[in-house]
């Protein structure tokens, strides 16, 4: 039997998400049925299509945290080679960038995963950020083609280092060892991602409750100031009192939450900058009406390496 089962409060903690999406989903159908004018029937269709990907990705983290943490190594790791596979499609690539990616995504990626796994994480820390930096341009330049060399070498080097990189501390919360924690750390991934993806909803919810001067209406023209910081302090305040599943104080609990909650508001706004630049809406169409699995982990991608720094630092000897 895995041992999130022996978890009590994991499975209250799950339960108790399962318990909101099915709230949320009966609340969705009912308002549909009662929907008037157009622009209520878009922002209710947008809600609804969230809650039906909510769903998607609960089941898949209940199978990471199910699976241990050899299997969540494993599911990461092909949600990695998933989304760098919708970035890379939409990036503009030479025929002298195939060895690198090639190289990229069948090489770099799994020994990435496979590192965290042995808990080798000094070199999994600086396989990414240093080797394949200087490895990147590198292989492009004994490609030979220099056409817009800078371009697509940068272009590259982002895709491996967010998809790959800074995705993979997601799971590599499962293997930190935390004094009077232990058998415990699949709630610092679940507690990871509800508030991350939480505070995506309440900063959603709240832009269009009060939501009035925007952000950066060229990059994403539904973000607001009023809307961002409701979300924000929401998520913020949803985390705190989970701070009986995390090894934190309250009060470290607000803090953690409030840097998830920024990093990811930081994660989404530069994606959809990018989205923007590339010109499309959406990074991929895995999830039906919303978008794909980069769409959607944009935010934790962000969030997940500063959030693991964290307890790294503070909480493991």
């Amino acid at each position: 039997m895995p041992q999130a089962f022996h978890d009590a409060k994991l499975l209250w903690l799950f339960g108790d998400v399962l318990f909101l999406l099915f709230v949320a989903t009966l609340i969705g159908r009912w308002l549909k049925r009662r929907r008037k004018g157009e622009t209520n029937h878009s922002t209710l269709e947008n809600v609804n299509a969230r809650i039906r990907a909510w769903w998607k990705m609960c089941a898949i983290f209940a199978a990471a945290i199910l699976l241990g943490r050899v299997g969540s190594l494993v599911l990461f790791g092909l949600i990695s080679f998933l989304a760098l596979r919708e970035y890379m499609t939409l990036v503009p690539t030479r025929r002298g960038d195939h060895r690198t990616l090639f190289w990229s995504f069948f090489v770099i990626m799994p020994l990435q995963y496979c590192l965290i796994g042995l808990h080798w994480y000094v070199f999994a820390a600086v396989l990414i950020p240093v080797l394949v930096f200087v490895y990147v341009p590198t292989s492009i330049a004994i490609a030979g083609d220099t056409a817009s060399f800078l371009e697509r070498t940068a272009k590259i080097q982002f895709g491996i280092m967010v998809c790959a990189y800074c995705l993979s501390h997601a799971p590599a919360l499962l293997m930190l060892s935390i004094p009077g924690y232990e058998g415990r750390d699949a709630r610092l991934l679940l507690y990871l991602v509800i508030v991350d993806q939480m505070s995506g909803v309440l900063q959603f919810v709240w832009d269009k409750l009060i939501g009035k001067n925007k952000i950066a209406w060229r990059v994403s023209p539904s973000k607001t100031w009023e809307g961002s910081f409701g979300g924000v302090l929401s998520a913020t305040a949803l985390g705190t009192a989970l701070w009986w599943a995390t090894p934190f104080t309250p009060l470290q609990s607000a803090g953690m939450s409030f840097t998830i909650c920024v990093l990811g508001f930081c994660g989404s706004l530069v994606m959809s900058a990018i989205k923007r630049d590339i010109g499309i809406k959406d990074f991929g169409m895995v999830i039906e009406r919303h978008g794909g699995i980069l769409d959607r982990i944009d935010s934790l991608c962000f969030a997940a390496p500063i959030f693991y720094q964290l307890v790294r630092y503070y909480f493991v000897p």
